[in-house]
C-alpha cells in the first residue's frame, strides 16, 4: 500500500516526482522520500510522515537531476521512520517498492553472509543488495533485473535507478499495479494512471510479470521470461483539476457531496429513461442461466455486497453468498462452472479480492467486477466490467465510491432479474425509476449537513456507539459503524436490529448513543419495537428516517433526521450518506486526520 513515481527525461525531476507523490498520498503516509541521479550519483531525501515534511527537508536540503524515482510508504516490514523510508540505496542502486517481498528474510540471510551490510528493517533493502550481487558480479543493470526478479517472491511493484545511468529507469511488477507514461523526450514510471495525470495523458500498463526498461526516448517492455513485447498505449481522462478539494476542508466532505453527480453518472450509463429500463454492457455470458452467485469484496466493498445480496436474492430470485476476501479463497469452497462470480472494489487492484478472483477463475465461474478503475488489474483480469462512475476518491474513507457501488449492483438486480423472468416490465419501470430518483433525493438530504453537524456535538462525547438496521438498513449500520471507527477512532458496532436483544442491548446505557437506520419499509414496524428496547435502557436514540417514521419515534429518539421518502429498493443508497457526514463531522470534532486517517491507506494492495 505504497505509491511509486518515476521519471527519466528533460525537467528537473524533484518537483514532479512530489507533485506525483502529493497524488499517491492516499496509498501510504508514514514516510516518503525521492531520489535522483546528480552527475552520476545517487542522491537521497527521506522523511518520516507525510510528504509536508519531505517537502519542507527538500527546502533545505534541495537536490538537482533529471532522472529521479519517489515514494510515499504505508509501512508493512519495519517501523515507519526516515531509515525505513524509501528509496533504498547504496552507491549503485536505488529502489523504490509497493507490495511485500515474501522470502526477504532468506535472501537478506544469505546477503548477509555474503557480506552485504543492512541498514533498515525493511524487506525493500534486499532488492537492492540483490541488484548489487549482481553488477558485482558483472551483469548490466537489464541482466541484474531480471537475474533479481527471478529470485524474489512475493507481489510487488518496484521502481529502480542506477548510479551513472541518467538515460535509464526501470520498474517491474508483479501482483501490485504499474503504469508507464510517455512524454516527448522523456518518460514516467507510476502506481497509477492518477499519479501521472499532470505529466502525460498517454499510459500503459504493465500485466503480471512485465518488467520495462525506460529511456528518454521511449520504454521496452519485457514479460517474466525476458521476452520483448508490446503493451497497448491509452489515453486517460484524468487530469489535475481532478483532485482538488475546491471549497472544502477535506476530500472527503468534497467527495460526499460530490454524490448526486456521481450516482447520476454512474446511472446514466445503464438507464434508459424512455423505455425506464436498465441495460448494461455487454457480458460474454447469458444474465438469465445464471443460477446461484457469489459475491467477494473487503471492507466498504463488502458491505456494499450485503446489500447486493438482499436485492439479487429478493428482486432477482437469485440464491447468494457474500464472503470478504480475505477469508474466501483459504476455505477453498466447492464452485459449480457457470456460476456468477462478482467482484466489488474501489480501486480494482485490492490484493485479497484479486486473489479469490483467480481462484473463482480456475474453478470455471463467470468473472464479473464492479470497479471504479477500468484500467486496474482486477478490470483486466475479469471476464466484463459494470464501472462506477465516481472518479478519483481521494479520502481513504469511501463515500461515494460506496454509493456508485450500490448503484451499480441495483441496476443489476434488476438486469438479472429481468434476464430470469422474475419481474415484470412495470416492476422494472418502477424500480428503475426509484433508482433515477436517487441523484436528486442525494442533493436533499446533503441539505441536512446543518443538523448532522449538531447532532455530531453529542456522538463525539461517546466512547461507544451502537448502530442498527433491518433488511438492506442492516448493511448500512455496519457501514456506518465502520465509518465512524475509520476516521473518528470511535468504537462503534453495527447491528441487526433484530439481534440487539440477543446480546448486544447489554451495552446500552445512558452514554451510549444508539444510530437507527429507518425507512419506512416493511420492517419499520419491527425497527420501531427495537428503538422502544432501547430508550427502555436509556440510550439515546438518533433516528434517520422519512417523514412517516420519523413522527412515530419523535418521541423516542433524541435526535431525527427527516430524509426524503423513497422507495425501499433504494434507500440503502440515500440512508449511506447522513451516516457518512455523521462520520465525518464526529472526526473534525474529534481533531483527527479525516482524509489520511491513521494506520490506513486507500489501496490494500497486499494481504
Amino acid at each position: 500500500m505504497c505509491g511509486i513515481v518515476g521519471i527519466v527525461g528533460k525537467a528537473e525531476a524533484a518537483p514532479l516526482l512530489i507533485e506525483g507523490l502529493h497524488r499517491l498520498e492516499y496509498r501510504g503516509y508514514d514516510s516518503a522520500g525521492i531520489a535522483t541521479l546528480v552527475d552520476g550519483r545517487i542522491e537521497r531525501r527521506r522523511a518520516e510522515g507525510k510528504i509536508a515534511n519531505l517537502e519542507a527537508l527538500l527546502k533545505r536540503s534541495p537536490i538537482e537531476g533529471r532522472t529521479g524515482i519517489g515514494h510515499t510508504r504505508w509501512a508493512t516490514h519495519g517501523v515507519p521512520n526516515e531509515t525505513n523510508a524509501h528509496p533504498h540505496a547504496n552507491g549503485s542502486v536505488a529502489v523504490v517498492h509497493n507490495g511485500i517481498i515474501e522470502n526477504f528474510a532468506e535472501l537478506r540471510s544469505e546477503l548477509t553472509r555474503e557480506g552485504h551490510v543492512f541498514e533498515s528493517q525493511t524487506d525493500t533493502e534486499v532488492v537492492v543488495h540483490l541488484l548489487t550481487r549482481f553488477l558485482r558480479q558483472g551483469l548490466s543493470p537489464e541482466e541484474s533485473v531480471q537475474s533479481a526478479l527471478r529470485k524474489l517472491q512475493g507481489a510487488f511493484a518496484l521502481g529502480i535507478l542506477f548510479a551513472g545511468r541518467h538515460d535509464l529507469l526501470i520498474g517491474a511488477r508483479r501482483g501490485s499495479p504499474l503504469a508507464i507514461g510517455y512524454g516527448d523526450g522523456e518518460m514516467f514510471l507510476g502506481s497509477d494512471a492518477l499519479a501521472l495525470a499532470p505529466l502525460t495523458q498517454r499510459i500503459a500498463y504493465l500485466e503480471e510479470g512485465d518488467w520495462a526498461v525506460l529511456s528518454p526516448e521511449g520504454a521496452s517492455v519485457r514479460d517474466a521470461d525476458g521476452r520483448e513485447v508490446r503493451r497497448e498505449i491509452r489515453l486517460t481522462a484524468l487530469s489535475g483539476a481532478m483532485i482538488g478539494k475546491g471549497e472544502f476542508r477535506h476530500f472527503m466532505l468534497k467527495e460526499i457531496f460530490e454524490q448526486p453527480q456521481v450516482i447520476g453518472d454512474t446511472l446514466n450509463a445503464m438507464f434508459n429513461p424512455v423505455s425506464r429500463t436498465i441495460s448494461l454492457p455487454p457480458l460474454p455470458f447469458e444474465l438469465g442461466e445464471v443460477r446461484r452467485a457469489t459475491i467477494i469484496a473487503c471492507g466498504t466493498s463488502y458491505y456494499a455486497g450485503l446489500v447486493a445480496k438482499y436485492w439479487l436474492e429478493q428482486v432477482a430470485r437469485v440464491p447468494v453468498e457474500v464472503d470478504v476476501a480475505s477469508e474466501f479463497r483459504y476455505r477453498e469452497p466447492p464452485m459449480e462452472p457457470g456460476g456468477l462470480a462478482l467482484f466489488i472494489s474501489q480501486s480494482g487492484e485490492t490484493a485479497d479480492t484479486l486473489a479469490a478472483l483467480r481462484y473463482c477463475k480456475s474453478k470455471g465461474q463467470h468473472i464479473l467486477s464492479v470497479v471504479n478503475v477500468p484500467e486496474s488489474t482486477i478490470a483486466r483480469e475479469s471476464d466484463a466490467v459494470l464501472p462506477t462512475l465516481a472518479g478519483p476518491e481521494i479520502g481513504v474513507a469511501s463515500t461515494k465510491g460506496f454509493t456508485t457501488q450500490l448503484t451499480v449492483l441495483a441496476c443489476l438486480a434488476l438486469a438479472l432479474a429481468r434476464a430470469r423472468g422474475a419481474i415484470d416490465h412495470p416492476t422494472e419501470a418502477r424500480l428503475s425509476s426509484a433508482i433515477a430518483e436517487v441523484p436528486r433525493r442525494a442533493a436533499e438530504v446533503l441539505n441536512h449537513d446543518g443538523r448532522i453537524r449538531e447532532i455530531a456535538l453529542t456522538v463525539a462525547e461517546a466512547r461507544d456507539v451502537l448502530y442498527m438496521g433491518r433488511g438492506s438498513s442492516y448493511p448500512v449500520a455496519l457501514e456506518g459503524a465502520l465509518k465512524l471507527k475509520e476516521i473518528s477512532y470511535i468504537h462503534a458496532e453495527g447491528y441487526a436490529a433484530g439481534e440487539m436483544k440477543h446480546g448486544p442491548i447489554a451495552l446500552i446505557d445512558e452514554s451510549v448513543p444508539v444510530i437507527v437506520i429507518a425507512p419506512s419499509d416493511d420492517l419499520f414496524e419491527k425497527t420501531a419495537s427495537n428503538v422502544q428496547e432501547v430508550v427502555a435502557r436509556g440510550g439515546k436514540v438518533v433516528a434517520f428516517g422519512d417523514g412517516p417514521g420519523v413522527s412515530r419515534m419523535a418521541d423516542s429518539a433524541v435526535f431525527t433526521v427527516t430524509l426524503p421518502y423513497v422507495d425501499p429498493f433504494v434507500t440503502p443508497i440515500l440512508y449511506s450518506i447522513p451516516v457518512q457526514l455523521l462520520a465525518y463531522h464526529v472526526a473534525v470534532l474529534k481533531g483527527t486526520d479525516v482524509d489520511q486517517p491513521r494506520n490506513l491507506a486507500k489501496s490494500v494492495t497486499v494481504e
